[in-house]
């Protein structure tokens, strides 16, 4: 069942990188985004869906592991219709964050180079509400998940040092102890790196 998620991950992931680079580049050739703007919303809205499908499958990962290894539902089986659901859940929360400034609640406008599109972080004090959209964005899109990815992978982390030391002398726990601790940080920082920027320099501009 965790194949179902990495597949939901692969594509949010191939959805970028297909739209959102073939956009960018094309539009890099002319030096602005020559695909107008409903060009520019449809690129926008799908690197937006993109990466908030992203990014929640990390967290749904996360959840997953936890309710495997730790257990807290006692003999609950994550079985693969859990997963699709969990997929399911992690497009309509990027609905939920991706189609606001196709209505008016933000906007999707140039960015950057002005070669690719996105969430206007830029502008303040108008009719589009950007402020409150960025925080929508920086509770529901950032915090959410990434507490869920901590919460989880310390939960996991705390059950297998438990198991290590009553296990001392094996050396097999010993060894998934340090590849679940290596697995964590990486997580983590990983995480961090990729959205953390994005999200500080959101909250900056407002």
């Amino acid at each position: 069942h965790l194949n179902y998620i990495l597949v939901n991950l692969a594509i949010a992931n191939l959805l970028v990188s297909t739209v959102g680079s073939f956009t960018c580049f094309y539009c890099f050739a002319f030096r602005y985004m020559i695909l107008g703007p409903l060009g520019c919303k449809i690129e926008g809205f799908t690197a937006t869906i993109g990466g908030m499908v992203s990014l929640w499958s990390l967290a749904v990962v996360a959840f997953e592991r936890w309710l495997v290894v730790c257990k807290p539902l006692g003999n609950f089986v994550f079985r693969p219709i859990h997963a699709i659901a969990c997929c399911a859940m992690t497009w309509v929360f990027a609905l939920c964050a991706a189609v606001p400034p196709l209505v008016g609640w933000s906007r999707y406008i140039p960015e950057g180079m002005q070669c690719s599109c996105g969430p206007d972080w830029y502008t303040t004090d108008n009719k589009f509400n950007n402020e409150t959209y960025v925080m929508f964005l920086f509770c529901f899109c950032f915090s959410v998940p990434f507490s869920t990815i901590v919460f989880c992978y310390s939960q996991l982390l705390l059950i297998l040092k438990s198991a290590a030391k009553a296990q001392a002398e094996s050396e097999s726990t010993q060894k998934a102890e340090r590849e679940v601790t290596r697995m964590v940080v990486v997580m983590v920082l990983g995480f961090l790196v990729c959205w953390m920027p994005y999200a500080s320099f959101a909250l900056w501009m407002i």
